[in-house]
């Protein structure tokens, strides 16, 4: 009896350790699940923050720390945009806003997150206006905001507006 007692315990150990953990999206901030998000934005009007990110990814933890701990970007987004955070390792599903029903890992394969951390900018209906992965500044992120929110995507990349930003 001892013996199966210890056995089932291990077995549930084992099965937990098995279990992938969460990745955590930067405190303070008001990240929703991407069906949630595109839903908001819709009704909103506003444009998507998506933030790929996943378990265990230093770079993360370190744009988290280091970027997302400063007090104007933290309003900026808040104010500018509707912020989705997915886990780029996730099974859990989505919906798309044609209807159709993937995962959270294969959503971040369709806009080639191969890496972490990757940021996504999307317009309300989810069409993709930019795509920055590594870690990024304060500074990246008031440039990449400037690119969207006054709709230089619209006639130019990212690398032109950047190049003739002084």
């Amino acid at each position: 009896m001892r013996r199966t007692h210890a056995a089932a315990v291990l077995a549930l150990a084992a099965s937990l350790s098995l279990t992938p953990a969460g990745a955590d999206p930067p405190e303070g901030y008001p990240f929703v699940s991407y069906d949630e998000g595109l839903r908001r934005a819709q009704a909103e009007g506003k444009r998507v923050f998506l933030y790929f990110g996943r378990y265990g990814c230093g770079w993360c933890e370190k744009v988290n720390r280091e970027t997302f701990s400063a007090p104007e970007l933290q309003a900026l987004f808040i104010r500018h945009y509707v912020l989705v955070y997915v886990d780029a390792e996730s099974g859990e599903r989505l919906q798309l806003p044609s209807g159709e029903r993937i995962t959270e890992m294969e959503l971040g394969a369709r806009l080639n997150v191969f890496a972490t951390p990757v940021f996504v900018y999307l317009e309300p209906d989810g069409e993709l206006i930019l795509r920055a992965p590594g870690f990024k500044t304060v500074k990246d992120f008031r440039e990449f905001h400037r690119f969207v929110d006054e709709g230089h995507y619209r006639h130019q990349t990212i690398t032109e507006f950047l190049s003739d930003t002084p």
